[in-house]
């Protein structure tokens, strides 16, 4: 049996163990020792102690020499020099006799558990003052894997003993304060998971970009995880909305799946290379890294940890391809968005527009303005001034230096959680990652603005554009009685506001997510055969990796229509079902062969007189099939739909007949069907559209324009256009004053509250029960709306 002094089994050991294994291995031990009954699979082995440590260092005299070395910093010797000097005298030492022996029988016991004698294992490096709440040692310290026999074995522990002296390592501890001589270094070993053989990433049990607490949110590529870590590829990436996860175990409340590139994966070479890369397949590359279910286990594994911890967790797994078992084989807490509270919100806006250069995956929400230096090594920063834009291929913590005197970064590859996302984040410093082309297409010198406030993608504009920055604290936002909802129409933008104290969504548009996120007309996909060549072609390049054009239409909206539902969780979120008029239709990819040419689209073919009719009605089962995606298989019954352009009472009920035929009967699983009150007809017959549908929701614009017979599109009769009319106020109070006569509650979504926040006295005199606006007037109309409300008392 090995010794305990110097070798500790990880499941005898636990989270009250880091001064013993450092932080990385008493959470394995952790893992192992409490969730692995609850099927979290955690590969086993064993752990180096801190007094195995001190012992090689008294036995080889290094205390004194890593002391006198430390002290030359002071002196302004440079950390290279110090660290080559330290990490040189300790892999010329000799591991103890003791020690030796108590490694080699702790890799032959191990062995023995499966079988074999030369057991491929990982060893990592964790340090005793590991993933403290002030500060993270990740990726301070190196790690080797698939290492083979006792003498690779005890050179890789002296590997990890030096790299407690990476130059990285040593600026880190300089910057944070801690004595380079009170740390001790652990070294793990555990049973290799061969990862290069199938895939392996990152998950978050909160979304790192937002500090969203309701998603999972996972990395994958193929191969070691180094390539996700270091932002060497960009990974897919998978959200899992949790609330189902605890419920139901054979729940798969995917919210939203993104295909990366991933355009190569690290595997073991052979003889002094380690690894190497190889090239992915085009079918790999237009490939999901993982199926559904192994998504919903990860998931559900990330929510038992997080659940144990009592914090959101920062996750590293991986999947055997010998076996295709899943394993966590690191977790630790996340350092950045579950330790910011609810204090002060800021909201960047651009205010003037510029040339787009290149475009990539948004990380913090700011904007920057600065002069690009395009770096390809770390080892350059001689040439970089403090508050440029860094531009680079990718970055790992050698770079760190560099990034802390960045304006903003930007880099060729990497997804939300590469070392370039989190060290961003932890910094406060905007980037840009998974641009794919930036070191090649941004001209060195160069001025520009760095735009990451535009939602998930964010992009890098030409010029200093100007732009504004406001603050305000959300616990400071007056409640009123009146509900206040936003319109959203961009998923992508959804979670940016999630902690606006707003009362849900009052109006999510389909159509948004349609032009942006699918691009298709849903009949071209439905009937491909009906397309031009070139249609075609085109439809096929948009739906390569998915079954059949309606599966990609229903993903697509599936996952849009959820992100914006989750983000608002458990409030209510409206959806209206597709609005596009016929000339807006035709301009989809093979929208041309399904749409007819109208003379005046806005009184056209739109709206609810689509869902029943030939023309449309199967592209209107994808909607329903998406929309039943989202509240039944993802669990969000939040999800209320509303109903637009409905002209007649026999609409309605064909309307209502065509959902119930697809799965969504009103008061099943709690479904509620608003109608949009635009339409005169809806305002004299609002009672008997009250008995059809459970609440109205004002279009002021459409409303407007019927009642006083002015097209809204046009520039020549725009002075007439007057949503405060008194013809038009006047049916916005009949319709209030009669949605509550027959108990059904009445909104206003349209997008005059936003534009003249003091429209909003006007409504609440009336006694309208919400007002939905635009994120960015959420604060102004919030206010003006508590100022009528004091007023009418």
């Amino acid at each position: 049996m090995p010794s305990i002094r110097y070798v500790r089994d990880l499941d005898d050991v636990g989270i009250g163990d880091v001064k013993s294994v450092g932080g990385k291995n008493a959470s394995s031990g952790e893992l192992l020792r409490e969730l692995a009954a609850a099927g979290v699979s955690v590969p086993g082995g064993f752990a180096t102690t801190a007094d195995a440590y001190w012992e090689f260092l008294d036995a080889n005299e290094l205390r004194g020499f890593i002391a006198d070395q430390v002290a030359r910093l002071g002196q302004g010797e440079p950390v290279s020099s110090v660290g080559d000097a330290v990490r040189s005298a300790m892999l010329a030492a000799q591991l103890p006799d003791d020690l030796r022996e108590a490694i080699h029988a702790a890799y032959r016991q191990l062995g023995q558990q499966v079988g074999r004698r030369d057991l491929d294992v990982a060893v990592r490096s964790s340090a005793t003052a590991e993933d403290l709440p002030n500060a993270s040692f990740a990726g301070q310290q190196d790690s080797f894997l698939n290492i083979s026999g006792e003498a690779a074995l005890l050179a890789a522990c002296k590997r990890c003993y030096a790299s407690l002296f990476t130059d990285r390592a040593i600026n880190y501890r300089e910057d944070q304060g801690f004595d380079h001589l009170d740390i001790a270094l652990s070294v793990g070993v555990q049973r290799m998971v061969r990862s290069d053989l199938a895939g392996s990433g990152v998950l978050f049990t909160i979304d790192p970009e937002n500090g969203f607490p309701h998603h999972v949110v996972i990395s994958a590529a193929y191969g070691l995880g180094e390539s996700v870590v270091q932002g060497l590829v960009d990974p897919d990436e998978y959200t899992v909305f949790k609330h189902l996860l605890r419920e139901n175990t054979q729940a798969r409340p995917i919210t939203s799946k993104a295909r990366g590139r991933k355009e190569f994966r690290i595997v073991y070479g052979s003889g002094e290379e380690r690894l190497q890369t190889e090239v992915t397949s085009s079918s790999e590359r237009t490939s999901y890294v993982l199926h559904d279910e192994e998504i919903c286990t990860l998931a559900r594994w990330g929510v038992l940890i997080e659940d144990h911890y009592g914090t959101a967790m920062d996750v590293e797994w991986a999947k055997d391809g010998r076996t295709g078992e899943l394993f966590v084989v690191q977790a630790r807490p996340e350092t950045v968005q579950a330790h910011q509270g609810p204090g002060s919100l800021h909201t960047f806006h651009l205010t003037e527009s510029g040339q787009r250069l290149v475009s990539g995956i948004a990380v913090g929400g700011a904007i920057a303005v600065g002069r690009t230096c395009v770096l390809r090594d770390p080892t350059e920063i001689d040439r970089f001034e403090s508050g440029a834009v860094l531009v680079t291929t990718n970055t790992d913590p050698d770079w760190e230096p560099i990034m802390k005197r960045a304006a903003a970064i930007v880099t060729d590859h990497g997804g939300r959680t590469s070392h370039a996302a989190i060290v961003s984040r932890e910094l406060g410093v905007p980037a840009l990652v998974g641009v794919g082309n930036a070191t090649r297409r941004l001209a060195p010198e160069a001025e520009v603005t760095v735009c990451c406030a535009e939602g998930e993608t964010g992009h890098v504009y030409a010029g200093r554009l100007a732009y504004e920055k406001r603050e305000f604290d959300p616990r400071t936002v007056p409640e009123t009685r009146t509900k206040i909802s936003l319109n959203i129409g961009n998923p992508d933008a959804a979670l940016r506001w999630w902690r606006l104290p707003a009362d849900g969504v009052g109006l999510a548009r389909m159509e948004f997510i349609v032009a942006n996120h699918i691009r298709a007309h849903p009949m071209a996909l439905l009937h491909p055969e009906r397309l031009t060549a070139g249609d075609r072609t085109r439809i096929a390049r948009l739906i390569e990796g998915s079954p059949s054009g309606a599966d990609y239409f229903v993903e697509r909206l599936a996952h849009g229509v959820a992100r914006i539902a989750a983000s608002r969780w458990p409030q209510p979120v409206i959806l209206r079902m597709s609005d596009f008029k016929t000339n807006e239709y035709a301009r989809l990819i093979g929208g041309g062969p399904f749409e007819p040419a109208e003379e005046n689209p806005m009184l056209g073919w739109r709206g609810a007189s689509r869902y029943y009719t030939e023309g449309y009605r199967e592209g209107f089962s994808l909607e329903c099939r998406a929309v039943r995606r989202v509240r039944d298989d993802i669990g969000l019954t939040n999800l209320v739909l509303m109903v637009p352009f409905c002209r007649t009472l026999r609409e309605a009920d064909r309307v209502i007949d065509v959902m119930a035929e697809e799965g969504l009967r009103r008061g099943e699983n709690g479904l509620r069907v608003f109608v949009m009150g635009e339409i005169p007809a809806n305002v004299v017959l609002a009672a008997e559209f009250a008995e059809r549908f459970d609440g109205f929701s004002i279009g002021s614009n459409d409303l407007t324009q019927l009642l006083l017979g002015v097209d809204r599109d046009s520039a020549e009769l725009a002075e007439l256009f007057d949503e405060r009319d008194p013809a038009v106020i006047a049916s916005i109070e009949q319709l209030v004053a009669a949605a509550h006569a027959n108990e059904r509650p009445v909104g206003m979504c349209g997008q005059r509250p936003s534009d003249d926040p003091d429209f909003a006295r006007i409504l609440v005199s009336m006694g309208i029960d919400s007002i939905s606006v635009t994120p960015d007037s959420f604060l102004a109309v919030k206010e003006h709306v508590l100022a009528a409300e004091l007023e009418s008392g």
